[in-house]
C-alpha cells in the first residue's frame, strides 16, 4: 500500500448540509408545500436529527429564500408572488441560456451520449405522467448539462433558481397543453444542443423559459 494514501482525508458531507439537501429535495417535490408552516418538532422527528442541526439548515434556507420567517407564525416554506416569480424566471432564462451555450462549447462526446440519455428519460417521465417522475428526470437532465457547461458559479446559481420555481413547474406539469408543448420545446433544444449549435440552442433555451414563465405566471394571476 503506498504510504501517501494514509494522509488521504475523506470527509462526509456535514450533517448540515445533509439536513438541508433532505428539504430542499422536499421543497422540490411538493412534499413541503408553500405556505405550510415548519414545526421544529414534527421535522426533527421526520428527519431523525436534533433541534441544533435542524436549525442551523433552515437558517441556511431562509438566507436562500426557500424559508420565511413571520411574526407569529414562525418558519414556513416561502410562497412566491407573481412579481418574484417573473424575476426568478427572468434570471433562469439568462442562466439556462448561458449553460446550452457552454454546454455545446465543451461538453464531452460521452457527456453528449449522456445528455441524449438524460432526455429519453425526460420523454418516458413525460408519458406516464407522473409529476415526480417527471421532476426527477428533468433534474437529472439538468445535471447533465450542467457538468458539460462545467461552469461551478452558474451551476450554483441555476440549483438555487431551480428549487425556487419547482413549485411552480408542478402546477404547470399538471397542465396537459404545457406538459405537451413542454416536450416539443426541449425536443428542438436537445437536437440543437446534440448538434453543438451553441447559438440555436441559446435561443430556444430562452425560448422554453419564456413558455414555462408564461404558463406558471398565469396560475399566480
Amino acid at each position: 500500500m503506498d504510504t501517501k494514501d494514509t494522509l488521504k482525508v475523506v470527509a462526509a458531507p456535514s450533517l448540515r448540509k445533509q439536513v438541508g439537501d433532505v428539504l430542499r429535495t422536499a421543497i422540490a417535490r411538493g412534499e413541503l408545500a408553500p405556505g405550510e408552516r415548519l414545526v421544529e418538532r414534527v421535522l426533527c422527528d421526520r428527519i431523525g436529527v436534533s433541534r441544533t442541526s435542524l436549525r442551523e439548515a433552515l437558517r441556511e434556507l431562509e438566507n436562500e429564500g426557500l424559508v420565511t420567517s413571520l411574526p407569529n407564525r414562525g418558519l414556513i416554506i416561502s410562497e412566491l408572488t407573481g412579481k418574484e416569480a417573473k424575476a426568478i424566471f427572468d434570471v433562469r432564462a439568462s442562466l439556462e441560456a448561458l449553460i446550452c451555450r457552454l454546454f455545446c462549447e465543451n461538453a464531452s462526446d460521452a457527456l453528449m451520449q449522456d445528455f441524449q440519455s438524460a432526455f429519453d428519460e425526460v420523454m418516458t417521465a413525460y408519458t406516464r405522467k407522473q409529476p415526480p417522475a417527471m421532476i426527477a428526470a428533468k433534474s437529472h437532465f439538468y445535471d447533465v448539462l450542467m457538468e458539460g457547461a462545467d461552469n461551478e458559479v452558474a451551476d450554483r446559481m441555476l440549483r438555487s433558481i431551480h428549487i425556487r420555481v419547482s413549485q411552480l413547474r408542478i402546477t404547470s406539469l399538471s397542465d396537459t397543453e404545457r406538459r405537451k408543448a413542454s416536450l416539443e420545446e426541449l425536443s428542438a433544444l436537445v437536437a440543437a444542443i446534440l448538434d453543438r449549435d451553441a447559438a440555436r440552442a441559446e435561443s430556444l433555451s430562452r425560448a422554453h423559459v419564456d413558455a414555462a414563465a408564461r404558463a406558471a405566471l398565469s396560475k399566480l394571476g
